[in-house]
C-alpha cells in the first residue's frame, strides 16, 4: 500500500508536469544474485554456457538492490519485479525464500516471478509450494527451442519440452487453478506454438519477455518476427515485455532499436508493453542510465498516460502491485 500511495503523487505530479525526472518506473523484469552464497549452475560452473550476448565473465557476481539504485542515476525507480535467475533445478523454494528474505531486508522486489518445471509430473505440487509465497505472481520455464537454421513445425511438435509438448501442455493448464502467470522465453519462431494453449487457456495470463528475442536487425528477421508477434497479439491476455533486445558485441543503440520498439507498439498496443531493464544481463550491452534514457526517448511522442503504462502502470496492474 505504501508503494501504491506513493506511485499515485508521482504518478499526478507527471501528468501534471510532463518533466521525465517526475516519471515514475517500476521495472518490469531485473535479476539480483550473490553467486558466491547461492549456485547458479550458468554463473558458477566452468565451462560458461553459450549466450545470446556472447561473453558474459563481467555479471558472475553479486548483484543486489544497493548496486542497482547507484546505476539507475536520476530516473525514479520505485519498484521492481524479480525474474527468476535460474538457480539449480529443484531450488525454487530457496530462491523464493531468498527473495523475500532480500525484500525483507532492502524492500526491493515487490514482486518475483518463480522457476517451475512445466513438463515434471510433480507440476502441480510445484506449483501450489510456489504460490504460498506472497510475492510469487507468476512463473517462467524456458521452453525447449530449435535453432532458427534447423527449425521445421514437425520436429518442434516432437521436441521434448517444448511448447507443444503434452506434459509441458499440462503443466500449463495447472497455472489457471495456481492464479499464476506464465512468462515466456523462447525465439520468436516458435511464438505461434503459444496459440494452441492462449486458445484452450484464455483464463492464463502470458507476458512474452524480451520482446519475443528478435536477435538480429536484418529486415527478413523483423518481418517474420513481427508476423509472429501478430499471430499472438489478438489474445487478451498476453503482454509484451520491452527488454533484453540488445544484439551480441554492439552496444544498445536507439537507432537499432527504434523500429522494432514503435512496430511492438502497433501490434500490441502501449496498454500491453511494459518498458524493463533486464539487469544486470543488460550490462554487457548498455548501462542503466542510458537505457531509461533511451526508452523516455523512444516513448517522447506517447502521451503522458501512455508513458505512464509502460514505464509503471501496467507492470503494477499485470503484477498486482
Amino acid at each position: 500500500m505504501a508503494l501504491e500511495l506513493e506511485l499515485e503523487s508521482w504518478r499526478q505530479r507527471f501528468l501534471d508536469s510532463g518533466d521525465d525526472r517526475d516519471l515514475p518506473i517500476i521495472d518490469a523484469h531485473l535479476h539480483f544474485w550473490d553467486p558466491v552464497a547461492n549456485y547458479h549452475p550458468w554463473l558458477c560452473d566452468e565451462p560458461m554456457i553459450a549466450f545470446r550476448y556472447g561473453d558474459y565473465s563481467a555479471i558472475r557476481r553479486p548483484f543486489l538492490p544497493e548496486e542497482y539504485r547507484q546505476l539507475c542515476g536520476e530516473h525514479r525507480v520505485m519498484g521492481c519485479v524479480y525474474m527468476e535467475a535460474e538457480w539449480q533445478t529443484g531450488e525454487a523454494i530457496a530462491e523464493a525464500r531468498w527473495i523475500h528474505e532480500l525484500h525483507q531486508r532492502d524492500g526491493w522486489p515487490n514482486a518475483m516471478v518463480a522457476q517451475a518445471w512445466l513438463d515434471r509430473q510433480d507440476v502441480e505440487a510445484q506449483l501450489a509450494r510456489l504460490s504460498m509465497w506472497p510475492m510469487v505472481k507468476g512463473v517462467r520455464h524456458k521452453p525447449a527451442s530449435l535453432p532458427r537454421s534447423e527449425y521445421r513445425p514437425d520436429r518442434a511438435e516432437a521436441l521434448p519440452g517444448s511448447l507443444g509438448c503434452p506434459n509441458y501442455q499440462r503443466g500449463y493448464a495447472a497455472l489457471a487453478r495456481h492464479g499464476l502467470i506464465f512468462e515466456l522465453q523462447v525465439p520468436w519462431w516458435h511464438l505461434h506454438e503459444l496459440v494452441p494453449l492462449l486458445e484452450r487457456h484464455p483464463e492464463v495470463p502470458v507476458v512474452i519477455n524480451h520482446a519475443g528475442v528478435p536477435g538480429d536487425r536484418d529486415p527478413e528477421t523483423l518481418r517474420g518476427w513481427e508476423a509472429q508477434l501478430r499471430r499472438v497479439a489478438a489474445f487478451p491476455q498476453l503482454m509484451l515485455k520491452l527488454s533484453g533486445i540488445g544484439m551480441a558485441g554492439e552496444s544498445w543503440r536507439i537507432e537499432d532499436n527504434r523500429a522494432l520498439i514503435h512496430t511492438a507498439f502497433e501490434v500490441m498496443g502501449t496498454e500491453r508493453c511494459m518498458f524493463a531493464s533486464n539487469f544486470p544481463v543488460d550490462s554487457l550491452v548498455t548501462d542503466l542510465d542510458a537505457l531509461f534514457s533511451a526508452f523516455k526517448e523512444l516513448s517522447a511522442g506517447l502521451s503522458r498516460e501512455e508513458r505512464l503504462a509502460l514505464l509503471c502502470d501496467n507492470a503494477m496492474r499485470c503484477y498486482s502491485l
